[in-house]
């Protein structure tokens, strides 16, 4: 049989709407900052791309920063609101926001890997002007933090308070303007769409200094050519993400837990419907990896964002799981995942737990067989 993809958290599959409208840019020759007519038609198309992002986020058009990617969003908006206040940022945030602010202050998790809103509020207490960074959900995990208490904490001190909804995004509704949050990171590959745009979304009024300067392109906010055809297939991915969509994919995700019969990180929280962390005792997450991509099962060790090495978790040691932290693996289901999705992937693991009987030895770590 064909592999299966199940590592939609490091990037999902292109969605047919973002491709078309990756394709229609493409014949645009116009550089959306000239004022002739190829490029008004090229501002024509950034333009209504940043108006899907903004209705897909229940933003306004005008507080959409087009960006490279994620990564930048996150970087962009530590940079501006960090200036001159302490950082806060969850234990088990992203890479991409623990390299934006080196120096900052952790807020522990709670067991089931839902931000500790006590020590937040003690934290804050002893902070003085501050920036708050809080994952909308953990892209290992798959655990949703609780951002209505985050943000009243945040504004009972004073706090600023920006959210890296990349993983969220798509995948359970995500209301800006509600939310009320100063700025909020998103990517266009984990919607569907292509690699290479991202988006910042600014809460009204907020003055954004840029990270890139250059030419004054985004009103000032972030400098350099926009990248149309990776924005054209975001805004297209945006608008054709549906978080109701998020019934089906629970069901497979609680079907492979079920099946596996394993321990899943983060069970008790609220999480993501197409994510499950599994953990595999003794069997180190490196080799049950390769293992499972010889059987055509994509799945990986955690985030994608570490140049291709597997390592300890840093999410599962913050939730306290010791030793577990490095025999987990992820698998996230993309937006397309086929019906038999669970049953080709316990099939997998009953395969490769049959090699490792037939291979012998009574100290080799097992792969449990699947209920």
């Amino acid at each position: 049989m064909p592999g299966l993809y199940l590592d939609a958290n490091a990037t999902e599959p292109l969605r047919p709407e973002a491709r078309a409208a990756v394709l229609a840019a493409l014949d645009l020759v116009g550089n959306p900052s000239s004022v002739h007519a190829d490029g008004r038609a090229a501002r024509r198309l950034l333009e209504f791309s940043r108006a899907q992002i903004a209705t897909a986020f229940s933003a306004r058009a005008q507080d959409v920063v087009l960006m490279g990617g994620g990564t930048e969003a996150n970087a962009a908006a530590v940079h501006a609101l960090g200036r001159g206040r302490a950082v806060l940022a969850g234990a088990t945030e992203h890479p991409a926001i623990l390299a934006a602010a080196p120096g900052a202050t952790s807020i522990p998790v709670l067991a089931d890997g839902q931000l500790d809103l006590a020590a937040l509020d003690q934290l804050l207490a002893a902070a003085g002007p501050a920036l708050v960074c809080v994952m909308a959900a953990n892209n290992e995990t798959g655990v949703l933090h609780p951002l209505a208490e985050v943000l009243a904490l945040c504004r009972r001190h004073g706090a600023l308070l920006h959210v890296d909804a990349v993983q969220a995004a798509g995948r359970v509704a995500l209301d800006f303007t509600g939310l009320g949050a100063e700025t909020m990171a998103l990517s266009g590959h984990k919607l569907g769409g292509p690699k290479g745009a991202g988006a910042l979304l600014l809460r009204p009024g907020l003055d954004l200094a840029p990270l890139l300067t250059g030419g004054g392109q985004e009103r000032g906010r972030r400098g350099g050519t926009e990248a149309l055809p990776a924005i054209a297939g975001m805004g297209a991915a945006a608008a054709a993400a549906r978080p109701e969509a998020a019934t089906r994919l629970a069901a497979l995700r609680d079907a492979i837990e079920a099946g596996s019969g394993l321990a899943v990180a983060g069970q008790g929280a609220p999480r993501l419907p197409n994510t499950t962390s599994l953990i595999f005792p003794g069997l180190p997450a490196e080799t049950l990896v390769i293992a499972l991509d010889l059987e055509g099962m994509r799945v990986s060790a955690g985030s994608a964002c570490s140049s291709g090495k597997v390592a300890r978790s840093h999410v599962l040691a913050a939730m306290g799981l010791g030793e577990a932290a490095g025999h987990a693996i992820r698998v996230s289901l993309p937006w397309d995942a086929p019906a038999d999705a669970p049953a080709r992937f316990l099939a997998a693991l009953a395969r490769i737990g049959a090699r490792q009987d037939r291979a012998g030895g009574a100290s080799t770590p097992r792969v449990a067989a699947p209920h």
